[in-house]
């Protein structure tokens, strides 16, 4: 049985279930499940949304509080993959790398991200350090265990073939090891960039004065429900975008590998 939808099906089906959304949020207005101030119109968010890209909010407008968020993880998700790919692959490889650093591993990737806040707060304030450190917790564990589970299922056949050529563990992990987990790995990349971006988000409201976590905190302290949802808004658009440039940089990758 083939499960797999058609295009046409799948934005058919897409359509309809937005259309179900926005025809449930107007009629939960309309029967007054919740006061006016509490619960706006999609169109007055959108209307609210466009605003904050000319009209400050907390100081600054709306693509500049992005700008900001994106800065943050930038650096957050950028040090979680340069650290957490090499190091998976790494302990994919040498046995005793991954006997070395899977115990301490293991004891601190349940710990929740936004656990670190307090340390963070104190070590670096409300500058962009704090930020950065909760969104490394959050994107670092994905990045390093698909990345390990990756170099781990290789073919075995393949490194017979390395080792039976004479080629060093350095070559192995960046020519053998790294192309067959590609798929691996950009699949961990997707899961840490979802969470670093969430992650992100659980920072700003504690630990930033810009930003689109201090935005929605500051209009959440001046009952402004519809900045608070337009900040919404606009954080689940960015995340999309980001998924889907992982997606194209998975595509580019898997077509080089079997060029």
């Amino acid at each position: 049985m083939n499960d797999k939808l058609s295009t046409g099906e799948f934005w058919r089906l897409t359509a309809i279930g937005t259309v179900a959304f926005f025809a449930f949020w107007y009629l939960a207005r309309a029967l007054h499940f919740a006061p006016p101030q509490f619960l706006p119109m999609p169109h007055e968010v959108l209307a609210k949304l466009i605003d904050l890209t000319h009209n400050p909010f907390a100081g600054h407008v709306l693509h500049d509080h992005m700008l900001a968020s994106l800065q943050r993880f930038g650096m957050g998700f950028g040090l979680a993959a340069l650290i957490g790919v090499p190091l998976g692959l790494a302990m994919g490889w040498f046995r005793l790398l991954d006997d070395i650093v899977t115990p301490l591993f293991d004891a601190l990737r349940f710990i929740a991200p936004v656990a670190w806040v307090p340390f963070a707060a104190l070590w670096f304030g409300t500058g962009i350090g704090g930020p950065t450190l909760i969104i490394f917790a959050g994107a670092f564990p994905p990045c390093l265990i698909n990345a390990y589970r990756g170099a781990r299922n290789v073919d075995v056949r393949f490194l017979e073939a390395a080792s039976m050529l004479g080629v060093g563990s350095f070559k192995t992990i960046t020519e053998v090891l790294f192309p067959a987990a590609v798929p691996s790995i950009i699949a961990g990349l997707r899961i840490g960039a979802g969470l670093g971006w969430m992650s992100l988000v659980g920072a700003e409201l504690i630990v930033a004065s810009s930003g689109m976590g201090n935005l929605i905190v500051r209009a959440q302290s001046a009952i402004a429900t519809d900045t608070v949802m337009a900040g919404m808004v606009a954080i689940g658009m960015v995340g999309v975008v980001i998924d889907v440039l992982l997606r194209r940089v998975e595509r580019l990758l898997l077509k080089h590998r079997n060029a």
